[in-house]
């Protein structure tokens, strides 16, 4: 699974551990900073996971958290968000572990979050940090929970029967992300959620339609997020995907997703643009990242095989050129 707020900053994983570690003599809060380390945009090594054997993971992520254009304050609590739910999607989905490791790893930060939702305190620097934000800015444990409960799933389910079945999917492993963003900055109205969880949730799908490639190699078998029912309604099956051919039935099949994930993102666009200040910029590059990977899956009709579609440092300056322009011409 790829999160629907990687990084833009300079100010991400590198130096942290999602597996168990040993625990400090003297847990003291620490800051993101120290937690996260330096990174590479495109290539973070974990290290000291599972005793001590490193492992290599190539983080390419599409839209920005805690960049610059935020301000100062909210730039702690977000880095934190992301290097719980960064570390723990790593745990899900990255090295040669079995099933049952991820799944034990994954209840250590369980009860992490059990021990942070009691008042309790933490060992390990991660959820250290993570608690002094909780408490700090009161970010709701529950929305944390689910985001938990998601990369459990990533673990054992590798199929989704039908579009229904996967929105749940991206109600736990997107939507609470963007949630938790609108509460730092005291957003809290239904309709407000509701473009949230619209512009999150066309933001993971995304994600998914340029990842089924990647996917497939997860899991041994296999990770599929596409609805089995679409596939089986364009004549697509595994063996389609697992030779990674564009047919004229998979872009059929890709089109139709991409149409229907563009609509979702459009619903929820005016979210970004009745927020002001630099969040609301933020958000704009967002959805407009969003629509950049969908305009070129478009471009490629579907053959997410051949290229995978990203967002390159070029593009990011034209859609921030464009969307400063909007912003700017907007306030005349």
């Amino acid at each position: 699974m790829r999160l629907p707020i990687p990084p833009h900053s300079h100010e991400v994983a590198e130096n942290y551990s999602p597996f168990n570690r040993q625990p400090d003599a003297n847990p003291v809060p620490v800051n993101a900073k120290q937690v996260l380390g330096t990174y590479n945009q495109s290539d973070i090594t974990l290290r000291n996971c599972a005793n001590s054997a490193a492992v290599p993971v190539d983080h390419y992520e599409n839209f920005p958290v805690a960049s610059i254009l935020l301000p100062r304050p909210v730039r702690r609590p977000i880095e934190s968000i992301y290097a719980f739910a960064r570390t723990a999607d790593d745990v899900a989905d990255e090295g040669d572990f079995s099933d049952d490791v991820r799944l034990a790893r994954l209840s250590n930060y369980q009860a992490e979050l059990d021990a942070i939702d009691a008042g309790g305190a933490s060992n390990d620097p991660l959820f250290v940090e993570l608690a002094l934000n909780v408490r700090t800015h009161k970010l709701s444990v529950p929305l944390l929970r689910d985001l938990l409960d998601a990369f459990k799933q990533d673990v054992i389910k590798v199929r989704y029967a039908n579009y229904d079945e996967l929105l749940n999917y991206c109600q736990r492993s997107a939507n609470p992300i963007g949630r938790l963003l609108l509460h730092l900055f005291a957003v809290g109205d239904d309709r407000s959620h509701k473009m949230s969880d619209q512009i999150c949730t066309a933001l993971q799908l995304i994600n998914h339609w340029q990842d089924v490639a990647i996917d497939w190699q997860k899991n041994g078998s296999g990770r599929v997020y596409l609805p089995q029912d679409e596939m089986q309604q364009f004549g697509i099956s595994d063996d389609d995907i697992a030779r990674g051919v564009a047919t004229p039935a998979w872009r059929a099949l890709m089109s139709f997703q991409v149409g229907r994930t563009r609509h979702l993102l459009l619903q929820g666009a005016p979210l970004a643009a009745s927020m002001p200040g630099r969040f609301g910029l933020e958000l704009r590059l967002i959805v407009a990242g969003g629509m950049t990977i969908l305009d070129k899956i478009d471009a490629a009709k579907g053959d997410i095989f051949g290229q995978r579609p990203t967002v390159g440092r070029l593009d990011w300056l034209w859609i921030f050129c464009k969307v400063a322009t909007a912003t700017l011409m907007k306030r005349k």
